[in-house]
């Protein structure tokens, strides 16, 4: 009676440590390591979640729509594009903290996003404007060459001047 009674349902500690041991795969240990960072990641992220401008989730949540199904996103690429979201929020409101008015309209709203919203727009226009600068300039080059060589011609009509004369 000092043995307590086994059923057949019922196993030592030490049978169900060498059987889980025995059934142990390193494909669970690798997975099992990998749920760990995730986690230390995310508790990490937590005490980081305080000083960030966005709820995480929902900047990753809109970055996982407008990336492709195989990308995975690290922890620190989800932090700064939540601090630059931050940062782009912070611009548009010192934007429209320039207007007199106390109510923020549509309208200013539309004014000060227009650089955020039309960007590749605006890097086109720049493109134009400096090919159209370079061209002006090869005018202004040709037109020096024109200037120097009528000079110099003009020189030399003085100089051949002076000699009849002399």
């Amino acid at each position: 009676m000092d043995e307590p009674e086994q059923n057949e349902f019922q196993e030592t500690e030490e049978e169900f440590t060498d059987e889980v041991a025995d059934n142990h795969k390193p494909e669970e240990e690798f997975t099992e390591v990998q749920d760990n960072q995730e986690l230390d990641e995310e508790i990490e992220g937590e005490d980081e979640d305080e000083g960030l401008p966005f709820a995480k989730a929902e900047v990753v949540r809109l970055m996982k729509q407008n990336l492709d199904s195989d990308k995975m996103i690290r922890e620190r690429v989800k932090v700064e594009m939540n601090k630059f979201l931050g940062e782009v929020l912070k611009k548009v409101c010192n934007q429209l903290n320039q207007y007199p008015y106390t109510t923020i309209e549509y309208e200013m709203l539309k004014e000060s996003i227009y650089p955020y919203e039309n960007i590749e727009r605006i890097n086109e226009e720049k493109k134009r404007i400096l090919k159209h600068l370079d061209a002006i300039k090869a005018d202004c080059d040709a037109l020096s060459m024109d200037v120097k060589v009528t000079l110099r011609l003009n020189a030399t009509e003085v100089d051949e001047e002076d000699d009849i004369f002399s």
